[in-house]
């Protein structure tokens, strides 16, 4: 295993999961990168049936190591919307600034103790022996009353993290992948990628 395929074309998703996986004898590859261009159908009802339509779907394609996450905001008072629905929540063309103003204008009036809020990913692993893997992460934060900071992308410019006092979007790439979901779910997976390469 001297490369894992990740089920992404987003840019920014690549350049966070590199940093993470940056201290391993890996590349990171995108499904993009190798050319693999298929519509996956997320149905699952859940983010880790997400993940695992995805890596399915890519390993079936290229044969290789493929990790695939599924993340998104859950907002407790707006029902834990957008939740599996993140990427399309109003439409998957829908620009971010257009989503997050509108979840900001339905929480209008709504005090700071009730616009808790956390960001979820699962990233889930497809090995070429059949196997598979699942982990998990989150981060606790609330909502923003307005757009803030340039350093992030999707939800992170309203997603404030009270430990920082700051925005997910103003935070340092450090700081984020220190506390974020998808740092946090892609360091237990780092374990997993570890033990396989050890064993294998």
């Amino acid at each position: 295993m001297t490369r894992v395929v990740f089920a992404t074309g987003n840019a920014g998703k690549m350049k966070e999961i590199r940093e993470i996986l940056a201290d391993m004898d890996l590349e990171a590859v995108s499904m993009k990168e190798i050319g693999v261009d298929i519509p996956i159908e997320e149905n699952g009802a859940t983010f880790e049936e997400n993940a695992l339509i995805k890596a399915r779907a890519v390993a079936k394609e290229c044969g290789e190591v493929v990790l695939a996450d599924d993340s998104g905001l859950e907002v407790d008072y707006l029902n834990k919307e957008p939740g599996i629905y993140s990427a399309r929540y109003m439409g998957e063309d829908t620009p971010y600034t257009v989503k997050n103003a509108n979840i900001i204008e339905r929480l209008t009036g709504v005090p700071d103790e009730k616009r808790t809020a956390r960001f979820l990913c699962a990233i889930a692993a497809v090995f070429p022996d059949g196997s598979e893997t699942v982990t998990s992460g989150a981060v606790e934060g609330r909502i923003d009353y307005e757009e803030k900071g340039k350093n992030g992308f999707g939800y992170d410019p309203i997603f404030y993290v009270p430990e920082f006092g700051r925005t997910t979007a103003e935070l340092s790439d450090e700081e984020k992948n220190r506390i974020s979901h998808r740092g946090k779910a892609l360091r237990k997976m780092k374990e997993e990628l570890r033990k396989r390469l050890q064993e294998g």
